[in-house]
C-alpha cells in the first residue's frame, strides 16, 4: 500500500456536475420560489446545502477508514433508528403522502438517504470479514439478504419503492464484487424482479405509475401528465437548447422541475449537447470511481468504494431513465445536480470517502 495524491480527475467530475446543478437550480427554481416571496429562495438554500456538503466531503476525506470500519455496525444501527422515527406522529413528516422526513431546526432530514450510505458501509465490513464464506448460502449470503430485505421492507412501508430498489441493487453489486456465486445471484435477481412486479400490482399508486409509464397519453391530464411534460421538455430543446433560463416547462407545467426532473429542464435549455455532456460526465465519474475501487488497499476499501460508486451511478441511471420515459417514476434524485439537502450532503460525504480511498492505493506493477 502506498500513500498517494487523491484522484483529482474524479474530484473534477464531481465539481463539474455540482456546478451544473447549481446553475440549473438557479434557472429552474424561481417560478416555484416566488410562492415564498423570494425568487432566490431555493438557490440560497442549495448553496447552504453545498457548503455543508463540501464540509462533509472534507470530513470523509480525512476520516480514518479503520475507525469507520470498526464503528460501521453502530453507525448503521443509529441510521436505522432514524429511519424508524419517521413513522412516529409528531416526529416524522409526510410529503406527497410518504413518511420520509424528520424536521430538524433548520433542515428537513431524510433518513432513507443516510441508510443507503450506512448499509454500504456495514455490508463492506461484513463482506470483507466473510471472505470466501459468501459462497455459503445458509451461513454467508442468507443472513445478509435478510438484513437487506428488512431495511428494504421498512423503506417500502414509507412508501418509497425507488429507494428500496436502489438499496437492493447496490447490495447486489457488492455481493457480486465480493465473489457470491452466480447461481445464487441469479436467484436473488429473479426474486427481486418478481417482488417489484407484485408490489407494483398490489398498490394503487404504484399501479398508476406503471400505467403512466406504459401509456402516458392514455390520461394526458392525469396520471400521464408528469412524464408527458418531461418528454416535451427534453424534446423541445433540440440540438442546442432554447438557451439558459429560457425554459417554458418550468412555468408550472413540469412538476418537480428542479428536483427529480431537473435533467428535463437542462435538456430543454441546453439541448442534446448539454444533456450529452452531463451523461458524459457521469460516465467519466463512474469510470474513475471503478478505478478507485480496483486500486483500493484492502478488501474493505474495495467493497466500500464499489458500493459507493455503484450506488451513485445507479441513481444517476435511474433518474435519467425516468426523465426520458424508460422507467416509471421512482422519486430518485439526480446526484450532485438535483436540489435537495440530505441527498446533497450524503452524496458529497460519499465522494470524500472515495477520495480518501484513492489516496491510499496499492502498488501497481
Amino acid at each position: 500500500m502506498r500513500k498517494s495524491k487523491i484522484d483529482y480527475l474524479f474530484l473534477f467530475s464531481v465539481l463539474a456536475l455540482t456546478a451544473i446543478g447549481l446553475i440549473m437550480i438557479f434557472s429552474a427554481s424561481p417560478t416555484m420560489a416566488l410562492k415564498s416571496g423570494d425568487p432566490l429562495y431555493f438557490i440560497k438554500r442549495h448553496i447552504v446545502y453545498l457548503l455543508l456538503g463540501f464540509s462533509a466531503l472534507y470530513f470523509g476525506l480525512r476520516i480514518d477508514l479503520t475507525k469507520l470500519k470498526r464503528w460501521s455496525i453502530w453507525i448503521f444501527v443509529g441510521s436505522l433508528v432514524l429511519l424508524l422515527l419517521v413513522f412516529i406522529p409528531g416526529v416524522g413528516r409526510k410529503v406527497l403522502g410518504a413518511s420520509r422526513w424528520i424536521d430538524l431546526v433548520f433542515i428537513s432530514f431524510q433518513p432513507s438517504e443516510l441508510i443507503k450510505l450506512t448499509m454500504i458501509l456495514l455490508l463492506a465490513n461484513l463482506l470483507a470479514k466473510m471472505g470466501k464464506g459468501i459462497t455459503d448460502f445458509l451461513k454467508g449470503l442468507g443472513p445478509l439478504l435478510l438484513l437487506v430485505g428488512a431495511v428494504a421492507a421498512i423503506i417500502i412501508k414509507q412508501p418509497d419503492l425507488g429507494t428500496a430498489i436502489a438499496i437492493f441493487s447496490t447490495s447486489f453489486i457488492m455481493l457480486f464484487a465480493a465473489g457470491a456465486k452466480l447461481f445464487h445471484l441469479s436467484l436473488i435477481a429473479g426474486v427481486g424482479v418478481a417482488g417489484i412486479i407484485v408490489l407494483s400490482f398490489t398498490s394503487a399508486y404504484r399501479f398508476r405509475r406503471l400505467v403512466a409509464y406504459l401509456d402516458p397519453w392514455k390520461d394526458p391530464q392525469g396520471i400521464g401528465f408528469h412524464i408527458i411534460q418531461s418528454l416535451l421538455a427534453v424534446g423541445s430543446g433540440g440540438l442546442f437548447g432554447l438557451g439558459l433560463g429560457a425554459s417554458r416547462q418550468k412555468f408550472f407545467y413540469l412538476p418537480q422541475q428542479f428536483t427529480d426532473f431537473i435533467f428535463a429542464i437542462l435538456c430543454e435549455e441546453l439541448g442534446f449537447i448539454g444533456g450529452a455532456a452531463v451523461i458524459g460526465l457521469f460516465i467519466f465519474f463512474a469510470g474513475r470511481g471503478i478505478r478507485i475501487a480496483f486500486l483500493a488497499r484492502d478488501d474493505f476499501s474495495y467493497l466500500l468504494a464499489t458500493g459507493l460508486i455503484g450506488w451513485l451511478t445507479l441513481q444517476a441511471i435511474m433518474n435519467l431513465m425516468v426523465v426520458v420515459g424508460l422507467l416509471p417514476t421512482t422519486g430518485i434524485p439526480l446526484p450532485f445536480i438535483s436540489y435537495g439537502g440530505t441527498a446533497t450532503i450524503i452524496s458529497l460525504f460519499s465522494v470524500g470517502i472515495l477520495l480518501n480511498i484513492s489516496s491510499q492505493t496499492r502498488k501497481v506493477n
